[in-house]
C-alpha cells in the first residue's frame, strides 16, 4: 500500500512538472502573483520652525512648513524654496538637522543672537533641532539651512 502511494505521488508530480512549462509558454519574467493596485499616498512632512532674535520682527515667530511629493504649504515665508532646500540637503541620506559634531574645531566668532527651534517630522523621522549663531560651525549650519531659517542681520 505504501509503495502504491509513493508511485502515485511520483507520477502526479511528473505530470504536473511536465504540464507547467507548457501552461506558461509565452510568458516572460518571474512569476509574481498580481495584487490589486492600491494608490500610494504621498507622505507629507510637517515642521514647526520657531525663530527669535533674527534682527527682523517679520522673520521672528513660529511658522508651519508642510512639504509633500506634490504639495507644499504652511505659513512659512518661503514655503516652496524651503521645501526644495530640505530635499537638496536630504539627498544621499543627508540629515539637514544634524548637530555639529562634538569633536569639530570651530572658529570663535559671534554671528548674532538669533536662535531657532525646528520640530516635527521629516522623511518619517522625528525632528527636534536647535540652531544658533554662537560660533563659526553653528553659523555655517544656520546658513546652510537658508531659506528654512532666515538670513539674519548679523
Amino acid at each position: 500500500m505504501l509503495r502504491r502511494l509513493v508511485l502515485t505521488a511520483t507520477a502526479s508530480l511528473a505530470v504536473l512538472g511536465a504540464a507547467a512549462p507548457a501552461a506558461l509558454a509565452g510568458t516572460t519574467g518571474p512569476l509574481i502573483p498580481r495584487l490589486p493596485s492600491v494608490p500610494l499616498l504621498a507622505a507629507t512632512d510637517k515642521l514647526t520652525v520657531t525663530v527669535a532674535g533674527s534682527g527682523s520682527a517679520a522673520l521672528d515667530g513660529t511658522f508651519e512648513l508642510e512639504c509633500g511629493a506634490r504639495t507644499a504649504g504652511g505659513n512659512h515665508p518661503q514655503v516652496q524654496r524651503a521645501c526644495i532646500r530640505l530635499e537638496e540637503l536630504s539627498q544621499d541620506g543627508g540629515d539637514p538637522f544634524a548637530p555639529v559634531a562634538q569633536d569639530r574645531m570651530c572658529t570663535m566668532q559671534h554671528g548674532g543672537d538669533a536662535t531657532a527651534h525646528i520640530t516635527g517630522t521629516w522623511h518619517g523621522q522625528q525632528v527636534d533641532a536647535r540652531f544658533d549663531r554662537s560660533n563659526g560651525c553653528e553659523i555655517q549650519r544656520w546658513d546652510t539651512l537658508e531659506p528654512v531659517l532666515p538670513r539674519t542681520g548679523a
